[in-house]
């Protein structure tokens, strides 16, 4: 028998002693920086570089059940390291060229206890509790060595990590002969290098021997079987060819070995037994288009469909280097935006960029205008013969993909028109969705989804709509998206909905509090809104006030004692929370964005009239919540939120202030799409980043917007309803936030249109919550992390979002007692999956397969307390909300729903029919109930 042969048959018998082994922890080998904990927390294990930052407390805290371990080398040190100074120059055994380290002698007796107080004491401090013990086998790069003595001295040092740290959890990378000694103490043993690995002196990537493949082989077997350990194998594959990674991650697990499969510096977040959504978009603009991001299009147009389908953009501004680390870990793809041509000096940077993204394999989707001259490499990867050829009138169309005409149908090529000439065998292997011939009989494209992405080329994108200053989507952004990128369907992080049900807030900015109302006796509307709405409408509310509107020393003294009392009852109100909105309502907060923007304009330093007041971030920000806490705050209610002013478009330092106040920031996006103006381009992203930091967007837009900015219609706000509709069919896209200013209290006919919005929020089946609620809901989605396990999904957050939106052909989600899934509702896109914190997994059934077999929550309009399953099918669950609570529940024959405390009892809502699925409601925000379930 060959060493072939021989090589698969001992294969095929360790793939037949291991298959019967039980399931083996998800591991990952990460040692990069850019990892979130919510990434590392899908898997059971994940072993990190310590220095970098991550917080094993807080990790255990977000991820029950994941934990993470600290490197730790035993046998060599990195000069860089902060205890290397303290080794005596005479325990340095050897050099390690290939990675610039020394060799550390293991059998001085002193060592051990140097290992445990300089190394793993104070990681421990830190509340690392399992750690990666690498380079066992280092000893052997020495010249002269006594292997049994370096093997003995390795022995001591577990036993006195042992000794010294109690609960101690340790994976051996190799040490091989010393797992027998140690067995009793070890978690796990890992070996590197199985099928691929990574030759340090020749700087590349390399298939291993099969002749070192089946010795290492042997050496797991024997652990697994002798030891009754798992174990671990650490491949290595280039970072931008996922499919051989993901390849190689599967052949280590068919064998029954826990799979990691990353890049040579373990820098990415390789393919172990769980993969890693990426979620990032790398959008690249050209920040000489617009003055600030804010207005670019791929921001204003873009990022909402993006988010939608789950993904979070990133944005690379061309002017600046591109970064280097864009990797198929992260990132599903690229898509540049840019309104024309880039600057000259760095066109060659970006094109060279753009071609090694697409040559390694990274989709990249083109929009609106190349923005660069094409050289030959980059013309050649495109498959575009020419981009300067001039077309022969007349064109004519033909081709046509339904993702176009979305909102507007593609109108005729005007006589500036520059399509694409691809190569023939570019035609042949895309597809095109808008094409034109020529007189002549070329082939103009101009949109299509072709072989490393695609291309969708201005005016086929959005068009403006003449004699307005709106737009429309000419090509199906959505399915654009999807198609280009290669993007796979998997549960989406929603922020739209909790338990089901569409969220309901409502959120006031203080301008005109101190305006003077249209009613008897003229009060002021502050007072108005508390009367006529607040107390009305029992709904979770956050109210805010301009410092400079009601306090003493602003603008008017003679009424701050009413008007200062008057914030102080709202604020005291127990479904108002408490927000500022700032001190002198500046109306541009980015100076430098503005100046270039607003350069003849007044507007610059626009802000209500203060004697002698300069605009000061930190007294807009810090000084108003402190203001605020001081003299209008009851005792002991904090200032949550801030809601910005004006243009609504912060600085990344004053997102920053914000932060650091330990504020939750809203406000901005402007969403207002109506019957009028139907276009998706109304409808805006989650939020913004700048500079690290998240500035929230309000759901949709205030009544400015809708009352012309406030010159009439003054009953313009009940439009809001349109908004509401629109943006919840065909997608749920927003949440309902009914948005508007202390203004609107005070004229009748503004006062009507609140009427009217909150009319339509009450008859609906929503879940009102705060806007901090939905602030930190926002803030998660950033965070969220989806893996696939085989047939499974890992679902890991910081806990406040827990909603997830499975698109259309997923399937059902299966509810079972041990997957974290409290229930789910069919929505018009997709199912809605509700999550009991924020971690779960969750397998998929067919839509025809039979009816669950457990009770489950269908909706509530309250937040989910305590889920627990009962042995015998049945269990007890805790609801919370803010209004009284109403919930349906699917339960099986046999199963029936009541109190679990006399306290705060719920009735069943009668019912027509015989449907599993009942409706129950009770007087109070909170109950515990218990669902029993008897055998039939």
């Amino acid at each position: 028998m060959n060493a072939f042969l021989r090589s698969c048959v001992f294969c095929w018998a360790l793939l037949c002693s291991w298959c019967i082994q039980a399931a083996e922890p998800a591991v990952a080998v990460y040692y990069g920086s850019k990892a979130s904990l919510s990434e590392l927390g899908l898997y059971d294990i994940a072993v990190v570089e310590p220095d970098h930052g991550y917080d094993p407390v807080r990790f255990r805290q977000q991820s029950p059940g994941s934990e993470l371990y600290a490197y730790a080398s035993v046998a060599e040190v990195l000069p860089d390291r902060a205890y290397f100074r303290k080794i005596p120059a005479e325990w340095k055994l050897a050099r390690n060229g290939a990675w610039r380290s020394i060799v550390i002698d293991q059998t001085p007796a002193q060592w051990p206890a140097f290992f445990a107080d300089e190394v793993i004491a104070p990681l421990w401090d830190k509340g690392f509790r399992g750690f990666f013990l690498d380079t066992l086998d280092s000893y052997r790069l020495a010249a002269n060595f006594d292997e049994a003595a370096q093997q003995e001295g390795l022995v001591r040092v577990i036993d006195t990590l042992h000794q010294r740290f109690p609960g101690i959890r340790l994976i051996l990378n190799r040490g091989f002969e010393i797992v027998p000694r140690v067995r009793d103490k070890i978690q796990m043993v890992a070996a590197e290098s199985l099928y691929r690995g990574w030759d340090a002196n020749l700087k590349r990537y390399v298939d291993i021997p099969a002749k070192d493949r089946e010795w290492l082989l042997q050496q797991l077997q024997a652990i697994r079987e002798r030891d009754k350990l798992p174990v671990l194998a650490i491949d290595y594959v280039a970072p931008h060819d996922r499919d051989a990674t993901r390849d190689t991650a599967r052949r280590i697990a068919q064998l029954g070995i826990i799979p990691w499969v990353s890049d040579a510096d373990l820098q990415t977040l390789g393919i172990g037994s769980v993969e890693t959504v990426a979620r990032r978009v790398l959008v690249l603009y050209n920040g000489a288009d617009d003055p600030a991001l804010n207005y670019s299009s791929a921001h204003r147009f873009l990022e909402m469909p993006i988010n939608y389908m789950g993904y979070i953009v990133d944005y690379a501004d061309v002017r600046s280097p591109l970064p280097a680390d864009v990797v198929r870990d992260r990132y599903a793809g690229v898509v540049s935006w840019f309104g024309g041509a880039i600057p000259d000096a760095r066109f060659k940077d970006v094109r060279a960029w753009l071609t090694r993204q697409m040559q390694q394999g990274m989709p990249v989707l083109m929009m609106d205008a190349p923005g660069i001259p094409l050289d030959r490499t980059l013309m050649t990867t495109l498959g575009v013969r020419s981009m300067e050829a001039a077309p022969a009138f007349p064109l004519k169309k033909a081709e046509q993909s339904p993702l176009m005409g979305f909102e507007a149908e593609p109108a005729d090529p005007a006589h500036d028109y520059s399509g694409w000439l691809l190569t023939p065998q570019m035609l042949q292997q895309s597809r095109q969705l808008l094409s034109f011939d020529d007189a002549k009989g070329q082939r103009f494209v101009s949109a299509a989804i072709t072989p490393w992405g695609g291309f969708a080329m201005s005016p086929y994108v959005v068009a403006d709509i003449p004699g307005t200053e709106q737009s429309r989507w000419v090509v199906d952004p959505f399915k654009l998206l999807k198609q280009a990128l290669r993007l796979p369907d998997f549960p989406v992080p929603d922020v739209t909905t909790e338990n089901g049900r569409r969220l309901l807030m409502a959120h006031v900015d203080g301008d005109g509090f101190p305006s003077r109302a249209e009613a008897p006796g003229a009060p002021f509307a502050g007072e108005m809104l508390r009367r006529e709405i607040l107390e009305r409408y029992r709904i979770p509310h956050t109210i805010s006030v301009i410092e400079a509107e009601v306090s003493p020393q602003g603008l008017y003294p003679r009424w701050a004692d009413q008007l200062e009392g008057i914030a102080r009852r709202i604020f005291a109100m127990p479904n108002v929370e408490i927000a500022s909105h700032s001190y002198s309502h500046p109306y541009l907060w980015d100076r430098t964005v503005s100046h270039g923007l607003f350069a003849e304009s007044k507007e610059v330093d626009l802000n209500l009239n203060i004697p002698g007041y300069q605009m000061d971030l930190r007294r807009e920000i810090e000084g108003s919540v402190d203001y605020i806490r001081r003299r209008l705050a009851p005792e002991g209610k904090p200032v949550k939120v801030f809601l910005w002013t004006g243009d609504t478009a912060p600085s990344a330092e004053a997102l920053a202030i914000s932060d650091a106040a330990g504020l939750l920031n809203m406000n901005g996006g402007d969403t207002s799409i109506t019957r009028s103006n139907p276009s998706l381009t109304e409808v805006k992203s989650w939020g913004i980043r700048k500079g690290g930091h998240l500035q929230i967007y309000a759901p949709v837009t205030n009544e400015n917007i809708y009352t012309n900015l406030w010159h009439g219609p003054f009953y313009g706000f009940e439009r809001v309803i349109e908004t509401f509709e629109m943006t919840d069919a065909p997608r749920r896209l927003k949440a309902v936030d009914i948005y508007y200013h202390s203004y609107s209290a005070s004229k009748q006919a503004s006062l009507k249109a609140l009427h009217k919005a909150y009319g339509w929020a009450m008859s609906h089946r929503l879940h009102p919550v705060y806007a901090s609620e939905y602030i930190r809901k926002v803030a998660d989605f950033y965070e969220f992390a989806i893996g696939r396990e085989g047939d499974a999904w890992r679902l890991r957050g910081p806990g406040q979002l827990r909603t997830l939106r499975l698109p259309p052909g997923m399937g059902v989600p299966v509810v079972d007692a041990g997957s974290g899934i409290a229930g789910y509702v069919k929505g018009v896109d997709g199912y809605y999956l509700h999550l009991v914190n924020g971690a779960a997994r969750v397998k998929m059934r067919e839509e025809a397969a039979a009816a669950a077999a457990l009770p489950y929550l269908v909706d509530a309009n309250a937040r989910l307390g305590e889920w627990q399953p009962q042995p015998d099918g049945g269990l007890r669950l805790t609801l919370e909300g803010h209004v009284p609570l109403e919930l349906r529940m699917y339960l099986p024959p046999g199963c029936s729903l009541s109190s679990a405390s006399n306290a705060n009892p719920i009735s069943a809502v009668p019912a027509s029919d015989r449907s599993a699925i009942r409706s129950f409601r009770s007087a109070h925000n909170r109950a515990q109930l218990q669902a029993q379930c008897r055998a039939l």
